[in-house]
């Protein structure tokens, strides 16, 4: 089950909502109670194929290859930070204005333009403990502005000692986790093993269709990680993950199939599935060969 306790994190730091660094505008006119609810959850594709998904609820996590090679992943966290919503039709990448807010070059009319461009989720960075149980489970929920967005943004993160506060104070609770963005432990036929990825990535997923955020109104957006073909060769054959850590053979195969396991949709009934018929809820087959890419990374 998903370790909750690693969410007071975000209680403790509190949701800081911006847009693009600016002021989001929130409240602008609503009155108490009308502003938007956006829930984020996270989910994993169930093992198994897709006739035998409904009865793999319960963890571990188990798969099994062509050749008779069984994996289980018995917990799988991720490190994400910067989690931030494109308004649709808007020509901007979020972010900028922070790195660029102490340009003197930019005018005010500029900053404020863009300034509604981006709904920005600033928690970071933030341990998530994945439920390999499958289905969709709401992390947190904020409140967003009124809108049309087409894209997802955020960055898988190592935390470094590097003098970054936000990276001091999660090492702080976490020390396991210095220069390490995603840990998975678990057994390969039958072996234990620990694999650990400083994978620093930032990803875009675009949002088809749009998610449409009403006023007075709650919506749901499903982060979905494919956890399936993360250990897996083009052709579906299983890898041993302990061969995947630094320096390993596998670990260039490995980062590219966490790289292209991720997509995002609507979600409002928790399934781990799009509500819009658009994903069947991950980027791999039924056997778990990865897809070549499951947004505009």
């Amino acid at each position: 089950m998903p370790d909750f306790s690693k969410l007071t994190t975000l209680a403790a730091a509190g949701v800081l909502l911006a847009a693009c660094g600016g002021d989001s505008g929130n409240n602008g006119g609503n009155g108490p109670g009308t502003t938007p609810v956006l829930g984020f959850s996270l989910a994993v594709r169930p093992a198994g194929t897709a006739a035998s998904r409904m009865a793999s609820l319960a963890e571990p996590y188990t798969i099994t290859d062509a050749s008779g090679n069984t994996l289980t992943l018995d917990k799988v966290e991720m490190v994400l930070r910067e989690i931030e919503l494109k308004r649709a039709d808007r020509d901007v990448v979020c972010g900028e204005d922070d790195a660029n807010s102490d340009d003197d070059s930019n005018d005010d009319s500029s900053d404020d333009a863009s300034a509604d461009d981006c709904e920005e989720l600033e928690f970071g960075p933030v341990l998530f403990d994945l439920n390999l149980g499958g289905g969709a489970t709401q992390v947190f929920t904020v409140e967003v502005a009124a809108g049309s967005y087409d894209k997802l943004e955020f960055e898988i993160h190592k935390p470094e000692d590097n003098g970054d506060a936000n990276d001091a104070a999660f090492l702080a609770a976490h020390p396991d986790f210095r220069d390490v963005s995603i840990r998975v432990s678990g057994s390969y036929n039958g072996t234990p093993f620990t694999y650990v990825t400083d994978l620093g990535e930032e990803q875009e997923q675009a949002l088809v269709p749009p998610l449409s955020v009403a006023t007075a109104a709650a919506t749901d957006l499903t982060l979905f990680v494919d956890v399936n073909g993360w250990f897996r060769t083009g052709a579906g054959t299983l890898v041993d993950p302990a061969s995947a850590n630094d320096g390993g053979a596998n670990e260039s195969l490995v980062e590219n199939n966490i790289e292209n396991s991720i997509d995002a949709f609507e979600d409002g009934d928790h399934d781990g599935s799009d509500d819009n018929g658009t994903d069947d809820g991950g980027s791999g087959g039924d056997d778990g060969t990865p897809d070549q890419g499951s947004g505009d990374n």
